[in-house]
């Protein structure tokens, strides 16, 4: 199954959350609604939401329910793509100028504020506290995490052990939450619950190191963000900790002042020694293992389309190149 068939077996449905997105976004704050019908339709690939979808379909679900709270994990991803974009400085993402490029940190921050609260109301009008829980737990450690890996900026020591604890929490959670949230609202047994978790912190893992791996291999017009922004801000993913691991001592040394000092004042320098070292392959293969234990996790569910669906995701997740 392609991406694009994935789409279409879920159209009816994410229709529904797209006009849902827009009916929530609206405030009587005119800012409010600019920056955040900026931002959340800025060509986003919608992957948490679908993943919602996907999961409450393959879970038996035939209520509405899951629409809510597929846009319920789009606020909260987008929350944390203002937030992300102001404390990275960022200026271009998905081939856009940034919100806080355009309107300012201050803005950028308060409308993501927005966004959050914006997403437990509606949690409320579902009425499940298991969701809500979920949703809390899941906010909570995606704050740790970007608290973590602020504490790994600039920090060329960084282990794998430890960046890996970062990307579970700051991007694999929410893809976790979307995942576990389906199988609540099927009202699956606790070992189909964990399956699905499982599924969606794999999955989120994978996509992370995909995006590990493009922000040296891809092109800025294919990626939508400038290339080589994580060096920029010396941030040491997992293609830079593997030449940290196994480079020469020239390479090592080089990549160290690059992690310590960021910028790209050395970008073709460190893009030679990621080659050598083979950190790109060692990036996608751990992309790829981490796939291959999601679609894994599959098998606690019952044939049907929407499993094929989950299946293609993860598929998607280490073949994409943007």
């Amino acid at each position: 199954m392609t991406l694009e068939e994935v789409r279409e077996l879920a159209g009816a449905d994410m229709a529904a959350v797209d006009t849902l997105i827009q009916e929530r976004l609206r405030s009587d704050v005119l800012l409010i609604n600019q920056l955040g019908l900026y931002i959340v339709n800025s060509g986003g690939k919608r992957l948490r939401p679908l993943l919602v979808l996907l999961a409450a379909r393959a879970c038996g679900y035939d209520g509405r329910d899951h629409q809510t709270l597929a846009a319920v994990v789009e606020f909260i991803h987008t929350a944390t793509l203002l937030h992300d974009d102001v404390v990275d400085a960022s200026e271009l993402r998905r081939g856009r100028e940034t919100a806080n490029a355009i309107w300012g940190n201050e803005a950028s921050v308060l409308v993501g504020d927005f966004l959050y609260s914006r997403a437990f109301e509606m949690m409320v009008e579902i009425g499940s506290m298991r969701v809500m829980e979920i949703m809390a737990h899941t906010t909570n450690r995606i704050a740790e995490g970007e608290v973590m890996q602020l504490l790994n900026c600039h920090e060329p020591d960084t282990t794998e052990a430890r960046y890996m604890e970062v990307i579970r929490s700051k991007t694999a959670k929410l893809f976790e939450a979307a995942a576990r949230i389906g199988a609540v609202l099927g009202e699956q047994p606790a070992e189909v619950e964990t399956a699905l978790a499982a599924y969606g912190m794999h999955l989120g893992t994978a996509f992370q190191l995909v995006d590990d791996v493009l922000d040296y291999s891809a092109d800025a017009e294919t990626m939508g963000k400038n290339i080589g922004d994580d060096l920029a801000e010396g941030k040491p993913t997992l293609p830079l900790i593997h030449v940290m691991r196994e480079g020469s001592e020239a390479e090592r040394a080089l990549v160290r002042e690059a992690i310590e000092k960021g910028g790209l004042d050395h970008i073709e320098a460190v893009r030679d020694a990621i080659e050598s070292t083979g950190a790109i392959a060692y990036t996608a293969r751990s992309a790829r293992a981490e796939a291959e234990r999601a679609i894994d996790t599959l098998s606690r569910l019952p044939a049907s389309p929407y499993r094929d669906a989950l299946h293609a995701l993860a598929e998607f997740s280490v073949s994409r190149s943007y």
